[in-house]
């Protein structure tokens, strides 16, 4: 599995965690998960997602802050924010930190979920690329 592409996982929702982390392994994918925006910030450093499904409202620390936390270091990992609220109830200063794409839990079925994980890393050519490098 050294050729998978790796999904990190932000949700302080252990029901919901586990849900997707077990959809996504099922498609393959390498997921590791966390409970919070601490967490989740020491997750992608040592393990270096390919893209990270990052939940807004979490105890501690947010996602809205983890993820200005991790721009500010420079990393443009992949994001796909995980929330209750609409893209416009986010606020402004969330667009500037670009996110690939909002997802409002409640609307997508964790096989959804997947499909918007693997289409965001085609879109930047990394699932292809995984599998030629799988090939190889």
């Amino acid at each position: 599995m050294s050729n998978s592409l790796k999904v990190a996982l932000i949700e302080d929702e252990t029901l919901i965690r586990n849900l997707y982390l077990m959809k996504l392994k099922a498609s393959g994918f390498e997921a590791k998960a966390v409970a919070d925006g601490l967490l989740g910030l020491e997750l992608i450093k040592d393990f270096k997602p390919h893209i990270v499904l990052l939940d807004l409202r979490m105890p501690g620390m947010s996602g809205q802050d983890m993820l200005r936390k991790l721009r500010e270091t420079g990393d443009n990992t992949l994001v796909i924010i995980l929330t209750n609220l609409s893209q416009n109830e986010a606020s402004f200063d969330m667009r500037l930190l670009k996110v690939e794409k909002y997802i409002v839990k409640a609307h997508y079925t964790p096989s959804q979920l997947v499909e918007e994980v693997s289409s965001a890393l085609k879109r930047h050519g990394l699932l292809d690329q995984s599998r030629r490098s799988s090939v190889e």
